[in-house]
């Protein structure tokens, strides 16, 4: 049980850290840029490593890549779905002009509702987990390489 608390934990506040941001730039009215959405998978990265650097300081010497892996993934799948049922909110409930002003910033001509958006927004995140998650684990797994004497 103590296994798990750690990556939701990190996971939840990875999450606030994304909402935060979220609403940080619909108050500069720029959330409405897709572009600026590449910085969450900075957001989410570092709570990866964050969540992956604490597990191994506990785990000493019983660290290995496989919990290590499971980590991350568990920490960057409750960001996601943490956020993506915020989006899903303020999408409907908060600012309901949100969406036909994203699509226009995208300046094509989509004919998709709330939940397609929400699911695309979903499977970034799906996506930016496990991308981010292989990423952290080469500094933190154990080297394999032979010792060479000199």
């Amino acid at each position: 049980m103590k296994k798990i608390i750690l990556p939701i934990r990190y996971g939840l506040v990875t999450s606030a850290i994304l909402i935060a941001y979220f609403l940080v730039l619909a108050m500069l009215d720029k959330h409405i840029n897709p572009v600026y959405s590449f910085l969450n998978a900075g957001i989410t990265t570092y709570g990866i490593y964050e969540a992956v650097r604490v597990f191994k300081l506990e785990q000493k010497d019983f660290f290995n890549y496989t919990n290590g892996f499971t980590i991350g993934l568990i920490t960057g799948g409750t960001a996601t779905i943490v956020f993506t049922f915020f989006f899903l909110f303020y999408s409907t409930e908060v600012n309901q002009d949100f969406l036909p002003q994203l699509l226009n910033s995208l300046q094509g001509n989509f004919d998709i509702n709330n939940g397609m958006v929400t699911f695309i927004v979903a499977i970034m995140g799906f996506a930016t987990t496990v991308v981010a998650t292989l990423t952290v684990m080469q500094l933190f797994k154990n080297s394999g390489n032979i010792p060479q004497k000199k």
